[in-house]
Order: C-alpha cells, then sequence, then structure tokens
C-alpha cells in the first residue's frame, strides 16, 4: 500500500506528481529544486544559495514522514554545472554529516532543469 507524502513546509509539486510517496518503508522522494515554499520562487541565483534550499526541502519532506536525512540510503544530483560539484559535495557532507551510512550516489550535469533551477536532488529513504 502506498501514502502519498505531503507537507507546506517544502515547495508543492509543480506538475502531476506528489513530493513524495511512501510504499511499505519506502519513501521516494521526488526531485527538489531550490524553490523557497514560502515565495514559491527559487531561493537565489547562487548554486550556494539553490542547494541549501534543496537540502531544506528534502529535510522538510523527511519529517512529513518522520524520517530524518539518516533513513536516506540513495541520491542523485542534477546540476547544471558540472563545475559546481565541489561547492555541492561540501554542502551534500554537512547535510549528512551524521550519518552512520552515507546515501549511494550518482551525479549529473543536465542542459536545463524546471524552473530555471542550478541543482535538483532526488532520493529515496528507508524506515
Amino acid at each position: 500500500m502506498s501514502q502519498k507524502i505531503v507537507t507546506d513546509q517544502a515547495p508543492a509539486a509543480l506538475g502531476p506528481y506528489s513530493q513524495a510517496v511512501l510504499a511499505g518503508n519506502t519513501l521516494y522522494g521526488s526531485g527538489q529544486v531550490g524553490l523557497d515554499p514560502t515565495t514559491g520562487k527559487l531561493a537565489g541565483t547562487t548554486i550556494d544559495a539553490q542547494a541549501k534550499q534543496v537540502f531544506k526541502n528534502i529535510k522538510a519532506v523527511l519529517a512529513a514522514a518522520d524520517l530524518t536525512p539518516a533513513n536516506v540510503v540513495k541520491t542523485l544530483i542534477f546540476l547544471q554545472d558540472v563545475n559546481d560539484f565541489q561547492l555541492v559535495n561540501q554542502l551534500y557532507a554537512d547535510f549528512f554529516a551524521d550519518n552512520a551510512i552515507l546515501p549511494a550516489r550518482s551525479c549529473v550535469e543536465v542542459a536545463k532543469l524546471p524552473a530555471g533551477a542550478l541543482i535538483e536532488i532526488e532520493y529515496t529513504a528507508v524506515q
């Protein structure tokens, strides 16, 4: 049985999808971009500002499912510019600093992201 996970502490879905779906004990999180849920606009124009907002958004959706970053087992990072990898990697390390086991991860450069975002992160978590 699946359960839709929704929180107003993260941006509403930009299309016909859920912020996350809990199926059994696995949470499948839709890709998060750096949209501020209070304004509906990107948190800034820099990769730093947008990436920090992405992690806030992910944390909010996890919390709505009674999970934390420690439950994340896999991520997929989409970057508009792979040259931003080093900064994103440091913010990622900070976000998952308390994890006993770091999530498996992939990172790819893409031509364009929704809403003009510079970064998007998709994730999977397990209870």
